[in-house]
């Protein structure tokens, strides 16, 4: 069952309120995402469908119909194997129906939205803990997406502060980085037992397949590789020692002891290959999203098949516990920060009225004084003026120091109301 549709006008009609207090959704499922008449209008809005929650078919069924919506400055969706994201600043589609939010998306609001982002950023959200690709998906999402069109600043420095944190985390793991590759082999080893000498198929040479095909030579396998366009796998073939297999031609597999499948479309065996791989043990890991394994083998496979999704929720093991902290605290500090910026960005209004109001009456009062001592000469008529800006310098600088890094909004909202902004 899924959400029904509405629009991004009714889900994020204004932006938050200078300073206004953060959103208390916190991570709870979304339902509409309907901000009722008169609530906090949030200044970003995340929608999270990720493995955990959001099968495999739903999450990418929602990120194509989020593709063919009219492109907007104040969108950005991050997609991988494991999540799709949307990534929201107020009216981002205007009136245009979203497309239905699956059950088991989760919607955060400003700063559990920005949390979230730098959490993901840090390898804190992976089923890799550390993981490179995700910063790497990451960078390549907000560089695709400035190319194309111009990106709300809101979006645009939350995707920076959280690229800035990911890039400060990576410094302080120690050994290789893991990767979804790792996973599979782990799997298929638990098994097959030490992959030394087994006989392990990539199917695919993308950033993955290469991934899983340079981690299972190091572990000592011989590695085969198989790929529609043949020069490239055997181009792979031959960085890793291995050997290229024909992708469509029937009979050419050997007896395998695992598979690791990382394409686009569907991968399928011939009947001859196909059987030889439900008459072996071989474990079928489909790293592909969707799935590139047909049902059919899928099913007949049965509890040696393992999809994308099954390895989010298995178990891998996180950092240690000093290190989880020290993640968590860049992730606060990251959070605050952007956080901070969002309420100067939303004060500066108020400080440009401030000190726009202040120019003025400055220039009237220094006119009206000038006129009336006609005859002072020059020197004396610039030391008056001087005297005069370093004067409402000082009066201002304590209210403009103070709605710079105003906390909720209230300090602004007094300043409007005093001075009449």
């Amino acid at each position: 069952m899924t959400a029904p549709a509405t629009t991004a006008a009714a889900r994020d009609a204004a932006p938050t309120a200078p300073g206004a207090a953060p959103a208390t959704t916190g991570v709870t499922p979304a339902t509409t995402g309907v901000t009722p008449a008169g609530a906090h209008q949030p200044t970003v809005v995340a929608f999270v469908a990720h493995a955990r929650r959001v099968p495999n078919l739903q999450r990418e069924a929602f990120a194509a119909e989020l593709a063919v919506l009219e492109p907007s400055e104040s969108a950005i969706v991050l997609h991988t194997c494991h999540r799709v994201e949307l990534y929201v600043a107020p009216g981002a589609f205007g009136e245009q129906p979203l497309p239905a939010i699956p059950a088991g998306t989760q919607r955060l609001e400003d700063v559990d939205a920005a949390r979230h982002l730098i959490a993901v950023a840090c390898g804190l959200d992976s089923a890799v803990f550390g993981e490179d690709q995700i910063l790497h998906q990451m960078r390549e999402t907000l560089v695709a997406r400035q190319a194309s069109r111009p990106l709300d600043p809101v979006l645009d420095r939350l995707f920076q502060v959280a690229l800035r944190a990911g890039r400060q985390a990576r410094t302080w793991l120690d050994g290789p980085p893991r990767s979804l590759a790792d996973m599979a082999l782990d799997r298929i080893a638990r098994d097959a037992g030490p992959l030394e000498g087994r006989t392990i198929l990539v199917a695919g040479v993308g950033r993955m397949g290469r991934l899983a095909a340079f981690a299972a030579a190091r572990r000592g396998a011989q590695v085969l590789v198989t790929n529609r366009t043949g020069e490239r796998a055997v181009a792979l073939a031959g960085e890793v020692g291995g050997r290229a297999v024909p992708f469509a031609v029937d009979g050419s597999l050997p007896a395998l002891d695992g598979v690791i499948v990382a394409i686009g479309g569907e991968w399928r065996p011939g009947a001859a290959d196909a059987q030889s791989l439900l008459n072996g043990r071989a474990i079928v890991v489909d790293l592909s999203s969707p799935p590139a394994v047909s049902d059919e083998l899928r099913a007949a496979l049965g509890e040696r098949f393992v999809s994308v999704d099954d390895l989010a929720v298995g178990p891998e093991t996180g950092p240690q516990e000093r290190l989880r902290r020290r993640l968590e605290r860049l992730v606060s500090d990251a959070g605050r920060e952007y956080c901070d910026w969002l309420r100067r960005r939303s004060a500066v209004p108020a400080i440009r009225a401030m000190t726009d109001t202040a120019e003025r009456l400055r220039q009237s009062e220094l006119e009206w004084l000038l006129r009336r001592l006609s005859d002072l000469p020059a020197e004396e008529r610039a030391l008056i003026e001087q005297m005069s800006h370093r004067l409402v310098a000082g009066i201002l600088h304590a209210p403009l120091t103070a709605l710079g890094s105003d906390p909720d909004g209230e300090l602004e909202r007094a300043a409007r109301e005093l001075f009449g902004l």
